[in-house]
């Protein structure tokens, strides 16, 4: 996993040249890397914005150590990952170990964190992949329910135009990232769900 380790540098200085403390954390592949004004519309959660491309659930529990080194203490993660493991060929259970291993790091250096899995989405570049997509999904949905600080965010379904397949207006040309729209609806699902983000205002910022 060596390829990732420039995204790594920029991760850890883009920690060590935040202005304040970050209280959430959004965790994962390249769909929460590209998300360009997270910063803005999270700003009253004191987000930062912790994804690097490529990345797969397993990249992110192996590195998390390293990544989370110097953040001290949060009161919530959000994290999407898992297509990129199902395109490189792993079975839907392994996905679900990796995320297993990953919410007992979060949980263990952590403690009782507001914790959230947003759903893997369907993509037309990744069609082949919607069964395999669909079962692991349900299996996420599934471990996070074990645990009341944990939260599933449901994207999957919404993403679907009528005939049950990935709709295109919410994907770039490449049928994989989300454009402008896949993004704000990415935005009003999370919004949605006030549970998943820490309650009180401990600093001023912006």
């Amino acid at each position: 996993m060596f390829w990732f380790h420039p995204d790594l540098e920029r991760l850890e200085n883009q920690i060590q040249e935040l202005e304040y403390d970050p209280k959430t954390i959004f965790y994962g592949s390249s769909t929460i890397t590209l998300w360009k004004n997270l910063a803005t519309t999270f700003k009253e959660h004191y987000p930062i914005n912790l994804g690097f491309g490529g990345s797969t659930l397993a990249a992110c529990t192996w590195y998390f150590d390293r990544i989370f080194k110097n953040i001290k203490h949060i009161d919530a993660i959000v994290i999407y990952a898992g297509d990129n493991d199902l395109g490189e060929g792993r079975h839907p259970e392994e996905v679900l170990l990796f995320l297993e291993n990953l919410l007992l790091k979060i949980k263990t250096k952590y403690g009782n964190i507001n914790c959230t899995c947003i759903s893997i989405k369907p993509s037309i570049a990744r069609n082949h992949l919607q069964e395999s997509i669909n079962y692991t999904n349900k299996n996420i949905q599934k471990l996070m329910s074990k645990d009341d600080n944990f939260h599933f965010i449901n994207i999957y379904d919404a993403l679907l135009d009528k005939k049950g397949k990935p709709n295109s207006k919410y994907f770039e040309e490449d049928g994989l990232h989300f454009n402008t729209k896949g993004y704000s609806l990415l935005e009003k699902t999370l919004q949605k769900n006030p549970k998943i983000f820490p309650q009180k205002i401990l600093q001023k910022i912006y």
